[in-house]
């Protein structure tokens, strides 16, 4: 079974038979966490780094943002079995899309906060494919694999 996760979403599964998938990153990340020891694998689409004053929308959507919506993930792949280190993690998105000019920056910005909360929570950063000005596609499976299609191309991650 897929897991579509749209924006603002995550989702976790230890089923061999599962994957996780989101699509269209463009400033948004996708943050993979894979755990070998137990076959679990949870991703969330992040759009936004801080969810500091957007009360009603972390009410509603708490993964829409890096600072809410991690902890939650993690939370998902723990009550799955997940022990802490033993845990990876891959980073795939953070373009610079419709922000020519660098004035938002919101697709380094989305890098930078997961980095913090994966460095806070101890959990190595293994490899990741980010910045750029390519939309990408994300699929993670419970056996570790990544693919990441930009550009009608896919590549393992």
């Amino acid at each position: 079974m897929r897991h579509d996760v749209g924006i603002g979403d995550y989702a976790a599964t230890k089923n061999p038979d599962d994957s996780i998938k989101t699509y269209a990153l463009g400033s948004c990340v996708a943050v993979v966490l894979y755990s070998a020891s137990n076959g679990v694998v949870g991703m969330i689409h992040i759009a936004l780094p801080e969810s500091q004053g957007h009360d009603e929308k972390v009410a509603k959507l708490p993964g829409y943002f890096a600072d809410t919506g991690l902890p939650l993930l993690w939370k998902n792949m723990t009550d799955l079995g997940t022990v802490r280190g033993r845990v990876t993690a891959k980073l795939v998105g953070g373009s610079q899309i419709l922000d020519e000019n660098g004035t938002f920056d919101i697709g380094k910005r989305n890098i930078l906060a997961s980095r913090k909360w994966l460095w806070t929570a101890g959990i190595g950063l293994m490899k990741e494919d980010t910045g750029g000005k390519s939309s990408r596609t994300v699929e993670a499976f419970p056996d570790g694999r990544v693919l990441v299609t930009s550009n009608r191309e896919t590549v393992s991650l």
